[in-house]
């Protein structure tokens, strides 16, 4: 008797579906947009973007209130979904801040010096950019009824005169550009916060304060600035980096590349703060 082949139990059970399965594939695949992925699947372009989100908190110096306020809000405009909560104090404050763990993404600093206290305790995140420069002017109120002329009458008797504390970095090059040009400063009150050296120029406190000319600028009319050559003999650098402990690197990084930038270097520029040569 001859044998024949067994055939498996479901072989044709098996070979029906096979058909079956392409066929319902091929009409699935057609139903997907042209070019794109079927429905209820998400692109791998859409899904990597890149595009900052979240909130940021930047620590800037003082100086910087104007300009940064406005890079913010260009910040958050071009970034939907992104927010930047501004901190602005002297750059010895906020480094020592963040030095004792306060919450921050963003550090940027009027002088070099700070930043560098940092970066050697190993709270930088990256190598910092210098953005900008400034130097220092003589604000007085308007009318200047003290009639301050030059750095040397800032010496006279008589004249109350404003700065900033030493620690801080318009306090350093207040202190730097006296040094040089062998002039005895006897200021009347030192300030944490360059702003706060023009507050009390512009409430009439003081006959004369040494300040940023972006702040002269900045105050308009509320006082009137007088520049003078020794403030080339302290030229601050301003850099800024993102903090080692910070939450959101990917805007911080977004919000540096901006003020790095040529809009934001536009707008420091429009301010009167000088290239910083990153």
């Amino acid at each position: 008797m001859s044998r024949q082949a067994v055939r498996p139990a479901g072989s044709t059970v098996r070979a029906a579906v096979l058909p079956l399965a392409v066929l319902l594939l091929a009409v699935l695949s057609g139903c997907a947009p042209a070019g794109g992925p079927a429905a209820g699947t998400t692109s791998a372009a859409g899904a990597g973007s890149g595009a900052p989100t979240g909130t940021i908190t930047v620590f800037a110096a003082a100086s910087l209130k104007a300009t940064f306020t406005e890079l913010a809000h260009t910040f958050e405009a071009g970034n939907p979904g992104t927010t930047v909560t501004l901190s602005f104090a002297g750059s010895s404050d906020l480094a020592s801040q963040i030095n004792q763990g306060a919450p921050a993404d963003v550090f940027a600093s009027a002088d070099t010096a700070h930043m560098k206290k940092l970066q050697d305790a190993g709270l930088v995140d990256g190598t910092p950019r210098n953005f900008a420069t400034n130097t220092l002017a003589i604000a007085v109120p308007p009318g200047n009824p003290a009639g301050i002329s030059a750095l040397k009458d800032l010496a006279r008797p008589g004249v109350k005169l404003v700065v900033c504390a030493k620690q801080v970095p318009c306090g350093a090059a207040a202190a730097k550009v006296a040094g040089t040009a062998g002039i005895s400063l006897a200021p009347v009150s030192e300030e944490n916060a360059v702003t706060d050296v023009l507050g009390k120029v512009a409430s009439g406190e003081a006959d004369a304060g040494l300040v940023y000319g972006t702040d002269v600028r900045a105050a308009g009319a509320k006082v009137a600035g007088i520049e003078f050559p020794e403030s080339q003999g302290a030229v601050n650098t301003y850099p800024i980096a993102g903090v080692a402990s910070g939450r959101n690197k990917a805007a911080a990084q977004a919000f540096i590349a901006l003020v790095t930038g040529a809009e934001g270097q536009k707008v420091l520029a429009g301010a009167g703060f000088g290239p910083g040569g990153q």
